[in-house]
């Protein structure tokens, strides 16, 4: 997908289109995908009749790449599997999606998780996180010294996919 002799320049980054999801070369991950949103969705005491892949992409971020803070409207979940992470580039920020928790900041003496408006997660190479598509997530600047590999993808049941407009990038 992407040629080796286009190295990326710090600070810069490299998505996939897409449709990942339909190559035969991700058929197994694709497989292993399905698996854990069943098992999400049932763990949500969920009914569904079908869901489907909207979108799947690959991510490359070079030394000193971040992506802002962002959500994936008209999906379901939403999801992430780390192909190649290191320190200093191994963690994903969920953000509060209260947004009535900023009407009042007092200072705090110690960030706890009752006392901040944001999780950090911390993952490594064979991490899958799936999550709610309306959180609004960031990762913060590539620290290390090599590329951070990661593959995303989103979630929509079938049924709506045919009624609500397709997901906006």
């Amino acid at each position: 997908m992407r040629r080796r002799s286009s190295e990326l320049t710090p600070g810069k980054a490299w998505q996939s289109n897409q449709e990942i999801h339909k190559l035969e070369e991700f058929r197994d991950f694709i497989l292993y995908v399905n698996d854990t949103v069943k098992t999400a969705l049932q763990f949500l005491k969920i009914g569904y009749d079908a869901f489907e892949i909207t979108g799947c992409w690959v991510n490359i971020n070079a030394p000193g790449t971040s992506h802002r803070i962002h959500s994936h409207p008209n999906n379901f979940l939403s999801g992430v599997y780390y192909v190649q992470t290191q320190t200093g580039a191994d963690t994903i920020n969920f953000h509060d999606p209260r947004i009535q928790t900023n009407i009042i900041r007092p200072p705090v003496t110690k960030l706890t998780a009752g006392n901040t408006d944001q999780v950090v997660v911390s993952v490594r190479n064979g991490t899958l996180l799936v999550f709610p598509s309306y959180l609004q997530h960031s990762v913060d600047p590539n620290k290390s010294d090599e590329e951070r590999i990661s593959v995303s993808f989103n979630i929509m049941f079938s049924s709506f996919t045919e009624n609500l407009s397709k997901p906006l990038w």
